[in-house]
């Protein structure tokens, strides 16, 4: 092989490596990459065109790498320089109106690097495209080399959100404006600032001193005082700091439910008018805005015009969802305004309730959003909705001809354990419904990643959002029509120094832990098989119930399970003790592996493992997110199991678990039923609930009927009773509850 073919080759080795290098998220809707370099030298002037000075201080994050990453460089920025040596430019061209209000052209040679938008937001969207394309080394002498590309970058989407949840628990100024960077380096431009809820009001109103005075903080369970707020300086500080980093705050002020918070500030806001305290558990309570009360939009109309003057978004969120109607039911005021009005009752108080606030923030120039239960009873003249119950209030709000963003639990709940919204299928969500047709889908704004904090402190938060958040930028950015989801983990693979850098502690792409399970009738024993879900880690578990370290079992075989065992496991990170621990039971029965008939079917969103769940000999654990419980929503449970032929037995019991507060109770009835034939059944005994359904503690309990002899049958049938709706007495009076059960045992 001669010379020059061996420079050729070397030259290619060289430039696939730079190609390497492009990993940039969201990927550019256009980008074509090019074998060759630009070098960052000693001496780089960047150069910016346009009207406005303050375009210099947008560009100095790229002045700060260049001089981070190179140690003897001399970097200098100029505005509107004539000079011809300018390596890197940007430039403001009012002609490239195809580009829109956020695209933007991105050029490197090996000669400069020029970047051209037509809207100050393109150039800054573009200036985080060339932040990816330096590569991520420590401070060198060596020249910096970036591949040469041609990007052309337009976002489908004009929202691409991230709701942060303040409400339940508080994060502090600097938390805040660190998301606000993580958001605009991922080309994310909305925050939906929650900021108010049942446990906690995180805003200073001038005229309503008693809402941060008394509903910014709650009395935990240990008598300690938790809460925070935002002064009015705080806000303006924060709103200013998005708007340098074209993110618009959207601030959510929750109507008329979770308002708990500003009824114990100001009691008479509420139906009864009685004193409450701010709210320490999780869920939706009945306490709402008094809908029949004139003072309440008084109220509200006054909080509003100080939101208003603080955040200068064209949006503001009002909340709107789970807004129990129990108080207004038994309220006189409420009743008489259904009267006066001639509403279509308490949803269509609601409605009415809504369009108020709709028609005074119109007054004032603003659009309203809400959850998409402000559909209920009529959606109000100029509001959008957010879509979160599914896509369906899109497609209802689209085709009546209202906007809307969509962020359903399916894949955009973050707070939801990576169990069930792993990165895959984030990056599978199309926030487009296919139901509308071409017109209808223009009212589709775009959509949003949202993070409730029952379960997240701020000091949780990065590891539920990261990396999820790079899988949704991308799907609102680019909107990829044919999603390849292999490439898209390569180039997540090289944002992990990134965010290392930025002191991310991000979480994992799916499930550390995949557990599967094989039943053989035959053997009477299941087959327990472990996989990693992420890259780097090890697995390591115990049976004698102690907590499993590097020192432990190492998994490389299933392990087989012939009555009942107990597994302790550890996932660690390759050389480290952090990881994730898990605890698993398993119970090989006679009724392990017959799948049991349901006279009604579980409710989608708690299906455990599908139809098989409750015979699998996998038990539930004290987290009912934990995929092992089986949900039915207002519904008896009847589970009938044919286990192919007369065996004996001596009990039968089925578990149950309990968390008031999350509307799940235990049954207060269950009968245990047998058959040979499978038409005439006999009762082998009832069983009643085990505790209050007062307690809120969170309690598992196995229901049990035991045999004075062994009992023959081929059909084992387990009848639990639900509640129905939340008694009078708990915070959602009047809605449906839950039956969470797990393993039917037969021995």
């Amino acid at each position: 092989m001669n010379k020059r073919k061996i420079l050729i080759l070397l030259m290619t080795v060289f430039a696939l490596s730079l190609y390497s290098q492009v990993n940039i998220i969201p990927k550019p809707t256009s980008i074509v990459e090019k074998e060759s370099v630009f070098i960052v030298g000693n001496n780089i002037i960047i150069n910016v065109i346009a009207d406005d000075p303050a375009l210099v201080d947008m560009v100095k994050p790229l002045l700060f790498t260049l001089s981070e990453k190179k140690a003897d460089g001399v970097f200098k920025i100029k505005f509107n320089s004539n000079s011809k040596l300018n390596n890197i430019v940007f430039q403001i061209d009012s002609k490239l109106t195809n580009l829109g209000d956020e695209g933007y052209h991105l050029s490197v040679t090996p000669k400069n690097i020029h970047i051209s938008a037509n809207k100050k937001a393109g150039l800054f969207y573009a200036l985080q495209s060339l932040l990816q394309l330096i590569p991520n080394e420590t401070k060198t002498s060596k020249d910096i080399k970036i591949p040469c590309v041609e990007i052309t970058d337009i976002p489908k989407f004009q929202w691409r959100g991230m709701l942060l949840d303040c409400g339940r628990h508080f994060m502090d100024k600097t938390f805040v404006k660190r998301y606000i960077d993580l958001l605009a380096y991922y080309k994310m431009n909305r925050l939906h600032w929650h900021l108010t809820e049942d446990q906690g009001w995180r805003i200073k109103i001038k005229k309503y001193p008693k809402l941060t005075e008394i509903g910014a903080w709650r009395t935990e369970a240990d008598g300690s005082r938790y809460g925070g707020f935002y002064t009015q300086d705080d806000i303006r500080e924060i709103v200013s700091y998005a708007a340098e980093k074209f993110v618009t705050i959207i601030p959510e002020i929750e109507m008329p439910g979770h308002s708990v918070a500003a009824i114990a500030a100001y009691p008479y806001l509420s139906c009864t008018g009685k004193q409450i305290d701010v709210e320490t558990q999780w869920g939706v309570f009945k306490d709402i805005y008094c809908a029949g009360n004139d003072s309440t939009f008084t109220f509200i109309k006054d909080v509003l015009t100080e939101v208003m003057a603080l955040f200068p978004s064209k949006y503001i969120h009002i909340g709107g969802d789970e807004a129990p109607k129990f108080r207004w039911e038994h309220c006189e005021k409420c009743q008489n305004r259904i009267k006066t009005e001639n509403l279509n009752g308490e949803h269509g108080l609601q409605s009415w309730f809504i369009g108020q606030i709709d028609a005074f923030l119109q007054q004032n120039n603003r659009k309203l959003i809400g959850w998409d239960e402000i559909l209920e009873g009529g959606l109000s003249k100029g509001a959008s909705v957010q879509s979160w119950r599914g896509m369906e209030g899109a497609i209802e709000a689209a085709r009546s001809g209202h906007d809307a963003i969509v962020s359903p639990t399916s894949h955009a709940y973050f707070d939801y354990d990576i169990s069930s919204i792993n990165l895959e299928k984030v990056y599978s969500f199309d926030p487009v419904p296919k139901e509308l047709n071409t017109a209808e889908q223009t009212h589709i704004l775009g959509g949003e990643c949202n993070l409730w904090s029952e379960h997240a402190p701020q000091e949780k938060v990065d590891s539920r959002i990261f990396p999820r958040m790079l899988a949704m930028s991308e799907v609102l950015w680019t909107y990829p029509k044919e999603r390849d989801f292999t490439a898209f983990r390569k180039r997540v693979q090289q944002q992990y120094p990134v965010l290392n850098a930025m002191g991310v502690t991000y979480g994992f792409e799916r499930d550390p832990l995949v557990l599967n399970t094989k039943t053989d009738i035959d053997k009477k024993e299941i087959s327990i098989s472990m996989e990693k879900g992420q890259e780097g880690t090890e697995i390591f578990y115990t049976l004698d119930g102690t907590k499993p370290d590097r020192k432990s079992m190492l998994y490389t075989t299933p392990i087989i399970a012939h009555d009942s065992l107990k597994i302790n496991i550890a996932v660690l990170a390759n050389a480290s003790e952090n990881g994730y621990y898990y605890e698993r039971a398993f119970k090989m029965n006679k009724a392990t592996g017959y799948i049991p008939l349901l006279k009604t079917p579980y409710a989608k969103s708690y299906a455990a493992n599908g139809d098989g769940s409750l015979t699998d000999g996998i038990l539930g654990t004290n987290n009912f997110r934990d995929g092992n419980w089986q949900g039915f929503e207002g519904e008896d449970m009847v589970a009938t199991i044919d286990l192919g032929k007369l065996i004996e037995f001596t009990n039968i019991s089925c578990g149950f678990l309990q968390s008031t507060p999350s509307w799940i109770f235990f049954p207060p009835e269950t009968e245990f039923l047998v058959s040979e034939d499978g038409v005439n059944y006999t009762s082998a005994g009832k069983v009643n609930a085990p505790e209050s359904p007062k307690n809120v503690e969170l309690q598992t309990r196995r229901y049990q009927i035991s045999f004075p002899i062994k009992t023959k049958a081929r059909y084992i049938r387990v009848a639990a009773k639900n509640m129905g709706v939340c008694p009078d007495w708990h915070p959602g009076a009047g809605g449906k509850t839950w039956i969470f059960a797990d393993e039917i045992i037969v021995e």
